[in-house]
């Protein structure tokens, strides 16, 4: 145990230390444009250069990125002399984590990864868990070893290992509209095992069509089983067994709509088979989007009704599946390119970006169309207003624009 007996060894909320670290975090990550914008009804106009920015209404940081940051560059400024590991990304975006590693803070796993593993850790120790959470299995572990947690869990992630574990105790499979291998979702699926109960994870509402067909009878149990990684069900999954009795949940970040189609074409599965007046010890289901991931879907959404902008930038992490649902929405009715930086923006010809569904970035060429443009921008729950900046002041770079002259600009 840490030598100190009076030093608390697991913190769930914050340290106490936000005045010494607010300005290091608004250098990091806050934007005098993007402020400026707010003000303005979320709108930048650049006539000189034909341009026009318009901002959805919600955007960026949600509250719990922002508690993980935050409490993340707490815990470097409480403990300066004692090693801090970060189990993975603390969120999905590139420019937070490498300010961490920066910062000193060694990740256990994940593309910053430096090769130490969790055998590493000691009591002395200092161990941030990630806004995503961690497995229940491994929670365990970490409170064995005696070290201090920093657990920055997002509240919202909380929420479904609730409704998880409730539907474990009381015999009901959690369905979970997720992806399998996403950190929240390894998280959450864990709460279920450890009441000894089972899950299965859906991706989309093609997989939930799935096991509808089983629950109808139409497709048999090995067919169903066939269709999903091993990854995706709890050990000894029998269809047969532990789909007479569901409870679906899902991963914060998914699609809102998604899910609510998916526990509605079950339930209905569902009913069909146990009848009408069976429904409530067959079928339970509850709303576990957050708030914050659905505020962004509807922003975007109000920004392409009427008339669509001439394109949009989604922002933010390639592994952020928030953002990836974003563009999924914006680009139903207008070019959207989801990038991860204005670094993607390689010149007016060419843009590097990440197809909706693809799992590598791409290069594509006459993106950018010349004459007057409405740019309209979003960014996933992970990513801070000054990558959204730097991506503004790149297109007007790229249309010929000193960008010191941009912000000369705003401050006038």
């Amino acid at each position: 145990m840490p030598t100190d007996d009076s030093q608390p060894t697991y913190y769930r909320a914050s340290l106490g230390l936000m005045k010494e670290v607010s300005g290091a975090l608004a250098a990091d990550y806050h934007s005098a444009l993007i402020t400026h914008m707010r003000a303005n009804g979320g709108v930048f106009d650049y006539p000189a250069a034909g341009l026009s920015f318009q901002l959805a209404k919600e955007f960026g940081f949600c509250y719990g990125v922002d508690k993980a940051v935050d409490m993340a560059y707490e815990a470097r400024v409480k403990f300066p002399g004692k090693r801090i590991f970060l189990l993975t990304e603390i969120i999905h975006n590139p420019r937070v984590n490498k300010r961490l590693v920066d910062m000193g803070i060694v990740f256990l796993s994940g593309q910053y990864a430096t090769g130490l593993t969790e055998d590493a850790i000691t009591a002395e120790d200092v161990v941030l868990i990630p806004a995503f959470g961690t497995s229940s299995e491994t929670l365990a572990r970490l409170r064995a070893k005696g070290c201090i947690l920093i657990d920055t869990t997002c509240g919202s992630v909380v929420r479904v290992w609730k409704r998880v574990e409730r539907y474990a105790a009381d015999g009901f499979t959690s369905v979970v509209h997720g992806k399998y291998d996403h950190e929240e979702t390894i998280a959450t699926v864990s709460q279920a095992r450890a009441q000894g109960g089972h899950f299965l994870v859906v991706r989309d509402r093609a997989e939930a069509e799935r096991v509808v067909s089983f629950i109808e009878g139409s497709m048999p149990a090995g067919e169903l089983l066939a269709g999903f990684h091993p990854g995706a069900c709890s050990a000894g999954f029998d269809p047969a067994r532990h789909l007479q009795r569901i409870g679906v949940a899902n991963q914060t970040t998914m699609l809102a709509s998604e899910s609510l189609e998916i526990a509605r074409v079950i339930g209905a599965a569902l009913e069909r088979r146990y009848g009408r007046e069976h429904a409530d010890e067959h079928f339970r289901s509850f709303d576990t989007i957050c708030s914050a991931t659905q505020d962004r879907q509807d922003a975007i959404q109000a920004m392409i009704a009427g008339t669509p902008p001439d394109l949009i930038l989604v922002i933010g992490g390639y592994n952020s599946s928030n953002t990836g649902h974003l563009l999924e929405v914006a680009m139903s009715r207008c070019p959207a390119y989801h990038i991860q930086d204005a670094g993607e923006m390689l010149d007016t010809a060419r843009i590097r970006h990440l197809p909706q569904g693809a799992k590598a970035p791409v290069e594509t060429r006459d993106w950018l169309p010349g004459g007057e443009l409405r740019i309209g921008l979003t960014a996933g729950a992970s990513t801070p207003n000054r990558a959204i900046a730097d991506s503004i002041l790149r297109v007007l770079e790229l249309r010929g624009v000193n960008a010191a002259d941009a912000m000369e600009a705003i401050e006038s």
